[in-house]
């Protein structure tokens, strides 16, 4: 075991006590507070009145510009024009009165009539007759108002009272209908004149005398007035209503108040101590939000591996692998912040976001990968957010949450797990359509060279993601024992010194393994499990059998079975001691963990059949347990797969003639023994996955075990070629 090893597994000892556990994510959280600081601590801006801006300055917040929301309600109100309001029963009321004057003048001359004197002679109590104008003119203005009198002049009256009968009906109904007509249409103040001349116009066709006509123009000239009158009511209301149609003017968060070595001037300075540019007084809100967004995201992060992981090793393995990572990861997310805003670019797109995802995912799991990316996403909000306190950059924040779910997704594919640099390049491609629909959606205006720029970036993220993650697994692989595909390239190569021993003194179970190998390898696959270490595994699982080669059948060429002389004690001993031999020997040549475990799990706890049956015919008192292995059983999927075809390979070899029939027939029962016997009850392999399993291997034995063509003897053969 190496140094680094031997420290993070001194620091995996310490994890085992709470407090340890508590202090390892105070540290994590006090690190990106500390990377995170400078990215919400408050500006302190100098700006001075009519002096030029030393900086762009951009609002931290959205507020609302109450100065400039007032003058566009002003300016609104304004716009609204007075509102006047029709008296339509002004009209009305000028015709009745009109009429009234008329019918008035009727009466008295009725009532004047000489004829109607001569008619009334000889009646007692009979009236003087009037004959003079003067009195009628004194009875008519009795029948109307003192107001109505005082506005007609006498001339109207004595032309009234002079005329007959038929002579005012025409003037009456001609003045009634001039007047109703003008006064029908809005008659404002200064349209008074205008509407008394229009009257006189109309009037101007009666067929009566001058003296009448007069009357009537001067009759028709007094009814007409202003029927239209402002509204104050209506005008106030038109105006609330357009000034609450007014939309708030904000100063929005992010927006650019005033941009570098522009003037400032009084408005732009109210627009500064509005976002609070200029106050003097010192805060502390940002530094506790800060604060309580850490405490949430480490506090769920706590909870997460103390309640829901159940193995105490694989805990405090996981923990540090991802304490890692993200110490990593947060590094290089301030490091390329920091340069992109030296270089002032969107150097930020370039972040290899995706890197921890991959880490994660392929060390640990997809859950804790998931977990991992949303993780950085959020924090990558407030560090690429242009060390603007106040501001969030949500579209890098998508970008890196976006760019590490498409990495697990790609990585969940089969065999992509050592083809790590494919991913990235796939990866690429993902990101640079990603940040596109971005620069498309905000509807950004840019070059030709700009956007090379950001597909370069996106395509740099990508690369360098899997570049990364090639780079930097080595080491946590070397550091926490993790088996990578590389030392398992390794440990296949044939001139391995133990595959060459396994070659000289074994060969029957040198090829033996190399088939279960294949058979092995393919199922593992067609579940989805590790294929490469099944085949590994397999090569390796049987080098116990190296310490007494001959007491196997596969090495027993035309040899005696030296178990026909052997005790069935004896003979368990030397069958059973293999997988424990095996496990010593793999550790004494420091192979990994998984390597070792399929040497001494592959048989499980599975009962020695023949000898204990041999041994039940000499004892009926032998005990079952006794001719079993010792274990453990199966703790992988691929430990349990190697198992099946250890056994199915070594089952179909010694069959005579093997149909696809009896294979199959032969696969199953093995399996349903297994089982049965609770050989995988400490593996979480499923049913359905054992089906595939048991599909696998007979396609693979039915192509090693096919019928094959029966050719004629050799004497035969050479007298056909004569022929």
């Amino acid at each position: 075991m190496n140094r680094i090893q031997k420290f993070f597994t001194k620091i995996k000892g310490l994890l085992v006590h709470r407090f340890f556990q508590v202090l390892l994510f105070l540290i994590l959280g006090l690190f990106a507070y500390g990377l995170m600081f400078s990215n919400v601590k408050p500006e302190k801006i100098q700006v001075e009145l009519f002096k030029p801006a030393e900086q762009t300055i951009r609002s931290t917040k959205t507020v609302e510009d109450t100065y400039k929301t007032e003058q566009e309600k002003e300016e609104i109100s304004k716009q609204v024009a007075d509102v006047y309001t029709l008296k339509k029963e002004y009209a009305k009321n000028k015709v009745d009165l009109i009429s009234s004057i008329f019918d008035s003048a009727i009466e008295v001359n009725k009532e004047t009539d000489p004829e109607r004197d001569k008619k009334e002679e000889g009646k007692e109590d009979k009236k003087e007759p009037i004959k003079t104008d003067a009195q009628k003119v004194s009875i008519l203005k009795e029948k109307l108002t003192d107001e109505v009198n005082k506005n007609i002049e006498d001339s109207v009256f004595l032309a009234l009272v002079q005329a007959d009968e038929d002579e005012l009906e025409i003037a009456k109904d001609s003045t009634i209908t001039a007047v109703n007509n003008v006064m029908s249409s809005r008659i404002a103040a200064s349209d008074v004149e205008n509407a008394k001349k229009k009257v006189v116009e109309e009037l101007g066709y009666m067929s009566i005398n001058s003296d009448m006509k007069k009357a009537s123009n001067s009759l028709a000239r007094t009814a007409i007035i202003q029927n239209v009158f402002f509204d104050k009511d209506k005008t106030e209301e038109q105006r609330r209503k357009a000034i609450e149609s007014v939309e708030p003017i904000r100063i929005l968060q992010g927006q650019i108040i005033v941009e570098e070595n522009q003037l400032v001037d009084r408005d732009v300075y109210r627009q500064l101590e509005l976002a609070g540019f200029l106050s003097t007084e010192s805060t502390i809100y940002p530094y506790i939000g800060l604060l309580l967004f850490i405490l949430l995201t480490f506090g769920a992060f706590y909870y997460f591996f103390y309640f829901s992981i159940s193995k105490r090793d694989n805990k405090y393995n996981q923990l540090l692998i991802f304490s890692l990572v993200f110490i990593l990861s947060m590094a290089t997310m301030k490091t390329v912040s920091v340069l992109a805003d030296l270089k002032n670019s969107n150097l930020e797109y370039i972040f290899p976001g995706a890197m921890a995802a991959m880490l994660i995912k392929i060390l640990l799991n997809d859950k804790l990968a998931v977990a991992m990316i949303i993780l950085l996403g959020s924090y990558g909000t407030i560090i690429f957010n242009g060390d603007t306190p106040g501001n969030l950059d949500f579209s890098m924040g998508l970008y890196i949450i976006f760019g590490g779910l498409a990495a697990i997704i790609i990585l969940s594919r089969p065999n992509f797990k050592s083809k790590v640099l494919i991913a990235g390049l796939l990866m690429s491609l993902i990101n640079m359509a990603f940040v596109f629909s971005l620069i498309f959606i905000m509807d950004g205006h840019y070059t030709k060279m700009e956007y090379l720029y950001y597909a370069a970036a996106a395509i740099g993220s990508g690369v360098g993601s899997a570049v990364l993650t090639m780079g930097l697994l080595p080491f946590f692989e070397a550091g926490f024992g993790i088996l990578s595909s590389m030392k398992l390239i390794e440990l296949s190569n044939p001139n391995h010194p133990l595959l060459r021993k396994i070659l000289i003194e074994a060969p029957g179970t040198y090829h033996h393994s190399v088939m279960v190998a294949n058979l092995a390898e393919s199922a593992c696959e067609a579940i989805g499990s590790n294929g490469l270490l099944a085949r590994v595994g397999s090569y390796y699982h049987d080098i116990g059998k190296t310490k007494r080669p001959h007491f196997f059948i596969e090495n027993q060429m035309n040899e005696e079975n030296p178990h026909d002389r052997l005790q069935p004690e004896t003979s368990r001993d030397i069958i059973i001691a293999h997988a424990v031999d095996g496990g010593e020997m793999l550790r004494s040549h420091k192979f990994p963990k998984e390597i070792v475990d399929i040497a001494e799990q592959h048989h499980g706890t599975t009962l020695l059949k023949f000898f204990y049956h041999k041994a039940k015919k000499q004892d009926d008192t032998t005990v079952e347990a006794c001719y079993r292995y010792p274990g453990p059983r199966a703790k992988m999927k691929e430990v349990a797969v190697i198992g099946i075809a250890d056994s199915v390979e070594a089952a179909v070899r010694s069959m005579q003639h093997p149909t696809p029939e009896k294979i199959e027939e032969l696969v199953s029962f093995i399996i349903q023994d297994r089982i049965q016997d609770g050989q995988f009850d400490e593996c979480d392999i499923t049913m359905r996955e054992l089906s595939i399993v048991k599909h696998s291997l007979c396609e693979s034995l039915n192509g090693i075990f096919h019928s094959r063509i029966e050719y004629p003897e050799p004497d035969k053969l050479g007298q056909k070629v004569k022929e």
